[in-house]
Formats: C-alpha cells, sequence, structure tokens
C-alpha cells in the first residue's frame, strides 16, 4: 500500500496520507508518492482543485523523533546539517497553480499542521486538535516560524509557537487555523463540495488569483527563509536540541542547558 494515496474525482483530486499506523508521519515514501501525484495532477487539465486529508484517526503527526534521535546518536559530535529550504518539497501546496483545502479530520502537529497550513482552505473535524510542539523539544519549527504570523494575527501565531500548547479545534476556528469546523462524518463531504465548487470556476481566473493572493501572502518570504538558516544552524547544533528528542524517545522531561 503507497504512503500516500492519490484519487481523481470529477474536476479534483483527493491526496490521502496513508501510514495510519505512524498516525501519517511525514517519511516512508510519502514524499516521493506526493511528487509523482502532483506531477500527474498538474498536468491534466480536468483536475482544477485538490483535497488533502489523512487516513485513520490522524491528519499527521510530523517528523518521526524517534528518527531524530537515532540520527543524532549517528551523527555524534558531528554538527547538525545546515538547514536550507526547499520550495519544491517544502511548498508544494501553495506554490502549486491550482487551490487546495486541507480537510484536517484528527491530530495535527508540527510538520504536519506545517503540510495543512501550507493549504489555501483549511477546514476541520470537532475530533481534530493542533499545535507546534518543537520547543518542548530545543527544535524549531520549519514552515510554520516563517508562514504562521502570515496567515493568522500574531498574537496567535506567537502564542501556538511560544507555548508548544495544544490547541482544540474551536480555538483553532476561533483563531483562524481553520475556517469551518465540522462533525466527523460531515468533513469530507463539505471538503469535496468545496473543492468541486472551485473547480466549476474558470480555471484560468481561479489560477490567476490564488496566484496574486499567494504572491501578496509570500512577498520577501525568501529572506525569511535566508535568516532562518543561519537561526536553525545554532539552534539545531545545540546540547538542546539532542535533549528534547532524547527526552522523548526516553519518555522523561527533558533538563535544558540553554546551550
Amino acid at each position: 500500500m503507497p504512503d500516500l494515496l492519490y484519487e481523481k474525482r470529477d474536476g479534483f483530486a483527493i491526496f490521502t496520507m496513508n501510514r495510519p499506523k505512524r498516525l501519517n508521519a511525514l517519511g516512508g515514501t510519502m514524499s516521493e508518492d506526493l511528487v509523482e501525484a502532483l506531477a500527474d495532477f498538474h498536468a491534466d487539465p480536468e483536475m482544477r482543485s485538490g483535497v488533502l486529508t489523512g487516513a485513520g484517526r490522524a491528519f499527521s503527526a510530523g517528523a518521526d523523533l524517534k528518527e531524530m534521535n537515532r540520527r543524532n546518536i549517528d551523527r555524534a559530535e558531528q554538527a547538525a546539517p545546515r538547514r536550507t529550504f526547499d520550495p519544491a518539497s517544502s511548498l508544494p501546496f501553495s506554490r502549486s497553480p491550482k487551490p487546495f483545502i486541507a480537510a484536517i479530520n484528527g491530530l495535527c502537529i508540527a510538520g504536519g499542521l506545517e503540510r495543512a497550513l501550507d493549504c489555501d482552505i483549511r477546514v476541520c473535524s470537532t475530533e481534530a486538535w493542533f499545535g507546534l510542539f518543537e520547543v518542548k523539544r530545543g527544535i524549531l519549527a520549519g514552515y510554520a516560524i516563517h508562514n504562521l504570523a502570515r496567515l493568522i494575527p500574531f498574537s496567535h501565531a506567537m502564542y501556538i509557537l511560544l507555548t508548544g500548547e495544544r490547541v482544540e479545534a474551536p480555538d483553532a476556528l476561533r483563531m483562524g487555523l481553520v475556517s469551518e469546523m465540522l462533525e466527523p462524518d460531515e468533513l469530507m463531504s463539505r471538503a469535496e463540495e468545496i473543492a468541486g465548487a472551485i473547480a466549476k470556476n474558470a480555471p484560468l481566473s481561479v489560477e490567476g488569483s490564488k496566484f496574486m493572493a499567494q504572491q501578496w501572502r509570500q512577498l520577501m518570504i525568501d529572506e525569511s527563509y535566508r535568516t532562518g538558516e543561519w537561526v536553525s544552524r545554532a539552534v539545531l547544533n545545540s546540547e538542546d536540541a539532542k535533549e528534547g528528542p532524547r527526552a522523548f524517545a526516553e519518555k522523561r522531561d527533558p533538563r535544558w542547558q540553554g546551550r
């Protein structure tokens, strides 16, 4: 079974992250599967919009911290690799010419939340919950440190980024993380309804509208990515960055050193 399911409907496609036993963590062959599916999606003129969702009880748990801890052990005293930003892999939905709707069915944290943020429209189930827990692990959020405050009010963005607290679905709606909250059995039908409504419109008008909106939202974003490279290198090379994943893997509270 592929780690990403790709299904075409009438005018739109559904992309399902399909690693339910790993809470749809962004690993395995998911990235490769997504690149292949998006290539087909973009090449098909009948496909006008896309829906992104997750299999099972999670939308996505983001990166695998146990794998990160193993990499830290294997790397030992070596410096952390410089974090560079690759738009092709990190912005697959916002930089797609076709609109994407995130149908957030459950747990949506870290890189999973960032993947949802990259979509144009977000709707969620009442069972969904959200979080950026990186500050609790001694590491940095990726996409979100550059983009969250561009999407929701600054104070809400700072609360999510700096506290690392869990955000329940009603609060996500209040903050503007999502535009609608629905009962679980209504989520996909609503997401498909939105995708279908987009698909009925003139494709060049839709693509032009998205292009201009994203052009404004991402104004000077590349400067933020360049600055983020040296900030992330300092943080990710710290002792705290090793301690956070290690404490998570060992199921204990981290012992921060501030260095």
